[in-house]
């Protein structure tokens, strides 16, 4: 393809060298240094040079919200506004996994005049004024993450990429329940539901403080039927294993997770072995190479060619409208 240009940050070069193989491109030449200056008070300095011209091209700079993620945030950063001030002539940041997605809103349990940030809308500034024409995302964690932007935001789903695997992998599928494991997932099961013909369920679950579920009740019949969860991110997972052990108690023969961001902190992997999985299933996202060696149930959905077609689509400028509901052939 002409005129375009393909970077890729320091998060997830995996990723980015499948995006630009299914292009049929050469990722761009940038180098990227953390400087320590100083060793006493730590100070980090983020340097990227551009390898290459970029003048007049329409370029794609793929950087991931995981692992170092403030360190990843700087650098993508630096590298957007380096390219606009190199010429270009636009500027798509392409990024799997959005950082600080859950820090949407301000929080209702943290009282009447809650002071908490609302750092989705911070990154989302930061982002433009860095001078990013568009992004390309996945899964937002609350839609209402693109109204934050002034510019174009493609929200683009993993469902088409979920529902084939559900159809490749699980046998009886048919006899499955989709089970959302809160309230607030409850749209996104519904739809994968509908379009698998299968009955739903979800959990309500009632926190005492963030990350600490108190109990769980369950709405909806799993008994003898594959019980299949869904959500759009796990972190230490301590949701989905309690979930799955409520799915157990209810009757469910056997019980999946289906996750789109991955990023298994703390103790998410020791709960995961010890919970009543058969899988649990992620996209890319998030790098996962180092997570699957310590936990055998983790498996990988491939989402590197939705986010090329759309990267194409978005070049030749086409819709993407079609990749809400078909995985790219």
């Amino acid at each position: 393809m002409p005129n375009i240009v393909l970077f890729s940050g320091s998060s997830h070069q995996d990723l980015s060298q499948r995006v630009a193989d299914r292009l049929g491109l050469d990722l761009g030449k940038v180098v990227t240094k953390k400087d320590w200056k100083n060793q006493t008070c730590k100070e980090n300095k983020q340097s990227v040079e551009i390898g290459e011209s970029v003048r007049g091209e329409d370029v794609y700079i793929i950087q991931s919200g995981c692992g170092e993620i403030n360190d990843n945030l700087m650098e993508l950063l630096i590298m957007i506004n380096a390219c606009k001030i190199a010429s270009s002539s636009r500027v798509t940041a392409v990024i799997p996994c959005f950082p600080y997605a859950r820090q949407d809103k301000k929080d209702k349990d943290q009282g009447r005049w809650s002071r908490a940030p609302i750092s989705a809308k911070l990154v989302a500034n930061m982002l433009s004024v860095a001078g990013a024409d568009h992004i390309i995302t996945m899964d937002l964690h609350a839609s209402q993450i693109q109204g934050f932007f002034d510019i174009p935001v493609d929200n683009l789903y993993a469902e088409p990429a979920v529902l084939q695997w559900i159809k490749e992998n699980i046998p009886d599928w048919r006899n499955c329940v989709i089970v959302s494991p809160d309230a607030g997932g409850a749209k996104r099961v519904t739809s994968i539901a509908d379009r698998l013909n299968v009955e739903f369920a979800l959990i309500h679950k009632e926190r005492k403080k963030a990350n600490e579920v108190d109990r769980m009740v369950l709405v909806g019949d799993v008994t003898d039927r594959v019980a299949i969860l869904v959500d759009d991110m796990a972190d230490t997972c301590g949701t989905v294993c309690h979930a799955a052990d409520k799915l157990v108690s209810a009757g469910a023969t056997k019980v999946y997770a289906i996750l789109t961001h991955g990023i298994f902190s703390g103790p998410a992997i020791s709960r995961i072995n010890n919970a009543a999985f058969e899988a649990v299933v992620v996209t890319n996202t998030i790098p996962q190479e180092e997570k699957m060696k310590h936990c055998p149930k983790i498996q990988v959905i491939d989402i590197s060619m939705i986010l090329a077609e759309a990267i194409r689509r978005t070049h030749n400028g086409e819709s993407v409208s079609y990749l809400f509901s078909h995985v790219p052939l």
